[in-house]
């Protein structure tokens, strides 16, 4: 691998074709054999040969969480589509290569981005900028020309939309992701850029989501205490702001921390509401 070309990963793991020049492949056969990553490109090798995949033609990825295609020969997968062709990959230690391959394709990419576009659920009036992508681990970092950065850190990932719409006088594809913000505030922060950025990162953002389910059984007061902390509301205000007993809200905190949608900052019961419980917010206020 040259000419500025560096090694990213070396594995052993499996790989097979499934659409051909836009057809689903019959009888699929899995190769086993190494899988190299280096910032230009995937190779897949084995002793009936050798794939290369340059990475600047990867138009999508699907990691195993959410493909919609079940290979039940293989359990931890991901599929890379290039044009009209899609491979999965089955890497031995597929949560590290995965995060090496994500890395590769989005490190460094400039987008555009719109940040707090939505804060507390009120529309921010703020402009479309330059900022550059920052992959560490499981955070997704946004460098905002300005001098922002922005960090999205995938547990921490509610709502994941993608929508057609205006931005700087083009159509463009946006993704929209909520989350939070230092302070502990519901935010929504858009990305927008070539369809290929798009389309890679919300495969990576939506891994956060899908571990977010909304499915909850709470009571009135349970959701008022809630919707109280998604507009901001401090949780040591929350008592006089919703007209309840300290005792009663501590009550009301310890059923929601079971629930998994709040999350406890610190002993004085100041807690700060989870992927979870934004989502259930959110979804109140869209039905009203």
């Amino acid at each position: 691998m040259s000419g500025g070309e560096r090694p990213l990963a070396d594995t052993q793991g499996r790989f097979v074709q499934v659409v051909s020049n836009g057809r689903k492949v019959n009888d699929l056969d899995w190769s086993t054999g190494r899988i190299l990553l280096s910032n230009r490109r995937l190779v897949l090798a084995s002793n009936e040969g050798k794939r290369q995949i340059p990475l600047a033609k990867v138009t999508t990825v699907k990691n195993r969480k959410n493909a919609n295609q079940a290979m039940t020969a293989v359990s931890g997968y991901f599929s890379v589509q290039l044009g009209s062709d899609v491979f999965l990959v089955a890497p031995v230690d597929i949560d590290e290569f995965e995060e090496q391959f994500y890395t590769a394709l989005l490190d460094g990419e400039v987008v555009l981005v719109k940040h707090p576009a939505v804060k507390g659920g009120v529309v921010q009036d703020v402009t479309w900028t330059k900022a550059r992508v920052n992959i560490e681990g499981e955070i997704v970092g946004i460098a905002v020309s300005s001098g922002q950065f922005v960090e999205v850190e995938l547990e921490d990932v509610g709502a994941v939309e993608t929508r057609e719409t205006a931005v700087r006088g083009d159509e463009r594809r946006v993704i929209e992701i909520e989350h939070t913000d230092g302070d502990g505030t519901s935010v929504q922060t858009y990305v927008s850029g070539t369809n290929r950025h798009v389309s890679i990162l919300e495969s990576l953002v939506r891994q956060g989501e899908l571990q977010n389910a909304t499915d909850a059984d709470l009571d009135q007061t349970d959701m008022e205490v809630l919707m109280a902390l998604y507009s901001g509301v401090s949780s040591f205000e929350i008592p006089d702001f919703v007209g309840l007993d300290v005792e009663e809200v501590e009550a009301v905190f310890d059923r929601l921390v079971e629930e998994g949608i709040l999350r406890e900052k610190r002993v004085r019961r100041d807690v700060r509401l989870k992927a979870r419980g934004r989502n259930i917010a959110s979804d109140v206020i869209g039905d009203q």
